[in-house]
C-alpha cells in the first residue's frame, strides 16, 4: 500500500496520523472522529511498506467489541494476522506461553469474579456481605492494585484522592490483606495477578524479554486516556527502550478514574516522548451539527485540571432535528412516553438495534423494560445474558461447526450460513410475533447478518474460517448486533452509537451523583454525560422527571448540566413545558387524581375493575395469548390498559389505538382480537341481563 491508497477518502488530520513516521504518535481522537478508521489505515500502511510485519503488531483496546471492530477492518484493508486484543487477552495468552516454561506447571486458575473471595473476606473481618458491600469491597480490592497500591499505603492514597469508602480505610487494609490470603491458599490468580505476573516476568527475565519484544515490534494503545498504572507498568514492558506506539484517546472522554484510569498518561505523552507526532481529530463524522453543538456545550463549564484539554467538536454530518430536553411528572410517566416515542421511531423505519435508553445507573432500567414491555417494543439490557451463551446460538455453532467439515460448506457464506441456519428451522421471512420465539429468530438473524459483513470484508471467507471467527468471538464475548432498543448505563455506552438516544433520569443527584463531592468527581460526571450525548448520530432526546412515583412531591431539580444547555442562546435544546403546569385529570369514580396511562379512560385503575365483566374477560384472553406467545402477561398488556379498554369499549380499530397503551405495533398484532373479545362481551351480557 502506497502512501496514497493509504491516505484515501481521509481528512488532513487523518491522513497526518496515518502517514506519521514508525515511532512515537499520540491521535487526540474526538468522539465521532474517526480514529478507528485512522489506526487501522495507519498498521495497514505500516504492514504494506515493510516497516513492520502484521503478525509483529500488537494493537490494544478496552472491549472485544473494539478488538473484533479492528480485526474486520484491518481485513477490509488486506492487512491479516495483526494481533488486536484487550490488555487482559493479550496478557493471558502470553502468560500461557511462558508460565509453564519459567514456573513449571501449568498457570494457577484464573477467577474470572473477585465477588465470592472479597464476600469470604468481608467475613472473616466480621463485615457485611451483602451483595452490596461485597460490590463496593472488590471496587477497592481492584482499585487499590490497578493502582499499584501497598495495602499499607491505602489509607493515605484514599486520603489523597478524595475517594469514598463503604468501610474506614483500615478496615478496608484488613480486606485487602485477606484477600491476598484467601487466593494464594486457594491457589488462584485475578486480573491484576496476571497484568502484573506478565509485567514482572518481562522485566526480570531477560530471556523473556527478549522474546516478547522480537515477537511484538509496534504497538497501538486504544481509549488510552482509560489506562491505569498496572496496565501503563506492562506497556512499558512490552516497549523496553523503545518508542515505535502510537496511542489514541480522548481526555474529555475520562471515565474511569474511579477505577485507577489516568489520562494524565495521554496528556503527558509528548512530554515523555520530545520527538512525538502529535495529532488532533476534531471533525466528528457521526453526528448532526445540532448534537455536535450540544455535546460542545456540555464542556463549556468545565473546570479542572482536563480543561485545558478540552476539543471543540465541528459536525460533518447534514443538519438534523434539535435535541428536546424533556420534564415529566414522574418516572413512570417519563417512561412511558420514551417508550411510545421508541415505538414511534420503529414504525417509522428506524431499526430498533439503532436506539438507545441511556441511563446513569443500572438500577434506573426497570421501569424502561416494563414501559418498552408495554409499548410491544422489543429490547437488549446490556449486561443481560450473553449472545454465545444463548441456547440457540450454541445449538447453531455446532450445526456449523458440522456443515464446516462436509461440500455443504463451499459458497458464498451469507448463502451457506443461511442454508445451515434454515435446516435447524430459522425462516429469515417469518420473524414470530414476541417473546421467546422473537428473541430466538433475532439472534440467529444477528449471525446470518454477521456473516454477510465478514463476507463484505474479505469476499473469499468460508464456512470453516467463519466458526473459528465464532469462537473466537465467544471467547471475547464480542456479540453481534441483535434487533432490539438498547438499555444500558453510561459508562456501559462508551464506545457504541446509534441513531437516536434518550438520556434519561436527568435529575440532579443523579447526574451528578450525589456522591460526587469534589471538583474532580462533579467533572467526570460531566464528562459522562458527554459521552452520552456524543453516542447520538441523529435524535437526541434528553428527559427528567419532577418526581418519582405518580402523585408524589414534586421536589426533584434537573441536572445542574442541563441548566446552562436550556438557558443557551441558540436552539441547540428545546425545553418542553412541565406536565405539573398542566390540569389535572382525575378518577370519574373517585376523584383521585389519575396516573397518566389511566387518563385515557378517565377513571382510575381500581374503579375500572369493579362490576366490568369485560375486564376479567379480556384478562383471561390475554393469559392465553400470553402462554401461546410464551411472555408475560404483562407484555401483551398491563391491567390499566385492559381496564381502560373494558371502560370505553371502542369499537373501531381507530378509537381502540386512543387508549393509552395501545400504540401501533400492538394494534396491529391484537387489534382484530380485542375488538371480538369486546363485541362477545357485550352480547353476553345482554343475554344475562
Amino acid at each position: 500500500m502506497t502512501a496514497e491508497p493509504a491516505i484515501d477518502g481521509l481528512d488532513p488530520e487523518q491522513a497526518q496520523a496515518v502517514l506519521a513516521p514508525h515511532g512515537p504518535v499520540c491521535i487526540l481522537a474526538g468522539a465521532g472522529t474517526g480514529k478507528t478508521r485512522t489506526i487501522t489505515h495507519r498498521i495497514a500502511r505500516l504492514v504494506h511498506t515493510g516497516a513492520v510485519k502484521p503478525q509483529q503488531v500488537l494493537a490494544v483496546t478496552f472491549t472485544a467489541r473494539a478488538a473484533g471492530e479492528m480485526r474486520t477492518r484491518l481485513m477490509g484493508l488486506g492487512t491479516k494476522g495483526v494481533q488486536a486484543r484487550t490488555f487482559h487477552s493479550a496478557a493471558l495468552r502470553q502468560l500461557r506461553y511462558f508460565w509453564p516454561s519459567h514456573f513449571g506447571g501449568q498457570l494457577p486458575e484464573l477467577i474470572s469474579s473477585k465477588f465470592r473471595l472479597v464476600g469470604r473476606a468481608a467475613a472473616r473481618c466480621k463485615l457485611s456481605t451483602d451483595t452490596a458491600m461485597v460490590r463496593d469491597l472488590a471496587g477497592e480490592v481492584e482499585w487499590s492494585r490497578s493502582c499499584l497500591i501497598d495495602p499499607s499505603d491505602y489509607p493515605a492514597a484514599v486520603a489523597r484522592s478524595g475517594r469514598e469508602t463503604p468501610v474506614a480505610p483500615e478496615t478496608v487494609v484488613k480486606v485487602l490483606e485477606t484477600y491476598e490470603k484467601l487466593k494464594q491458599s486457594a491457589e488462584v490468580i485475578d486480573f491484576e495477578d496476571m497484568i502484573m505476573s506478565m509485567a514482572f516476568m518481562i522485566e526480570s527475565v531477560p530471556q523473556i524479554a527478549h522474546q516478547v519484544r522480537e515477537t511484538y515490534r509496534s504497538f497501538v494503545i486504544d481509549e488510552y486516556q482509560d489506562v491505569n498504572p498496572l496496565q501503563q507498568r506492562l506497556l512499558d514492558a512490552w516497549l523496553g527502550a523503545r518508542d515505535t506506539v502510537c496511542v489514541v484517546g480522548d481526555a474529555n472522554q475520562t471515565i474511569y478514574t474511579f477505577t485507577g484510569a489516568r489520562p494524565d498518561y495521554l496528556l503527558g505523552f509528548a512530554n515523555r516522548f520530545p520527538d512525538a507526532s502529535v495529532v488532533r481529530l476534531h471533525r466528528d463524522y457521526r453526528s448532526t451539527p445540532q448534537v455536535v453543538t450540544l455535546a460542545n456545550r456540555v464542556l463549556d463549564g468545565s473546570s479542572g485540571g482536563l480543561a485545558g484539554a478540552r476539543m471543540s467538536l465541528v459536525g460533518q454530518q447534514p443538519t438534523g432535528p434539535e435535541p428536546t430536553i424533556t420534564t415529566y411528572d414522574d418516572e413512570p410517566a417519563e417512561a412511558a412516553a420514551v417508550a411510545a416515542k421508541c415505538a414511534s421511531l420503529i414504525s417509522s423505519g428506524t431499526p430498533a438495534a439503532q436506539i438507545a435508553v441511556l441511563f446513569r445507573i443500572n438500577a434506573q432500567s426497570e421501569i424502561y423494560e416494563a414501559a418498552l414491555s408495554s409499548a410491544g417494543v422489543p429490547y437488549i439490557l446490556r449486561g443481560g445474558e450473553k449472545f454465545f451463551e444463548r441456547a440457540e446460538v450454541r445449538e447453531a455453532v455446532v450445526f456449523l461447526r458440522a456443515a464446516a467439515r462436509t461440500s455443504d460448506s463451499t459458497g458464498r457464506l451469507g448463502r451457506a450460513v443461511r442454508g445451515v441456519l434454515a435446516n435447524s428451522g430459522w425462516d429469515p421471512e417469518a420473524a414470530p410475533s414476541g417473546g421467546s420465539a422473537r428473541e430466538r429468530w433475532e439472534s440467529l438473524s444477528a449471525l446470518a447478518g454477521l456473516a454477510d459483513d465478514l463476507q463484505s470484508a474479505d469476499p473469499d471467507i468460508d464456512l470453516a474460517a467463519f466458526v473459528v471467527e465464532l469462537e473466537q468471538r465467544a471467547a471475547s464475548q464480542h456479540a453481534p448486533t441483535v434487533q432490539g432498543v438498547t438499555l444500558a448505563s453510561l459508562h456501559a455506552a462508551k464506545g457504541l452509537e446509534w441513531d437516536a438516544v434518550f438520556l434519561v433520569g436527568l435529575n440532579d443527584g443523579m447526574v451528578p451523583l450525589n456522591r460526587a463531592r469534589t471538583n474532580e468527581q462533579v467533572e467526570e460526571e460531566r464528562r459522562l454525560l458527554y459521552v452520552g450525548v456524543t453516542r447520538a448520530r441523529r435524535i437526541l432526546n434528553l428527559s427528567w422527571s419532577l418526581a418519582r412515583s405518580p402523585g408524589g412531591r414534586a421536589s426533584r431539580k434537573q441536572s445542574r448540566f442541563l441548566d446552562a444547555l436550556a438557558s443557551s442562546r441558540g436552539p441547540t435544546a428545546k425545553v418542553a413545558p412541565s406536565a405539573r403546569r398542566q390540569k389535572i385529570a382525575r378518577c370519574k369514580g373517585c376523584g383521585q387524581r389519575l396516573d397518566p396511562r389511566e387518563v385515557a379512560a378517565g377513571s382510575c385503575g381500581a374503579c375500572l375493575k369493579v362490576g366490568d365483566r369485560t375486564f376479567e374477560r379480556l384478562r383471561a384472553w390475554r393469559m392465553t395469548v400470553a402462554r401461546s406467545e410464551e411472555i408475560a402477561p404483562y407484555m401483551v398488556f398491563d391491567d390499566e390498559t385492559l381496564g381502560a379498554i373494558s371502560l370505553m369499549k371502542p369499537t373501531t380499530l381507530s378509537r381502540l389505538l386512543k387508549v393509552k397503551g395501545v400504540g401501533e405495533v400492538k394494534l396491529g398484532k391484537y387489534g382484530s382480537d380485542l375488538l371480538e373479545e369486546i363485541e362477545a362481551s357485550k352480547k353476553n351480557l345482554q343475554k344475562t341481563q
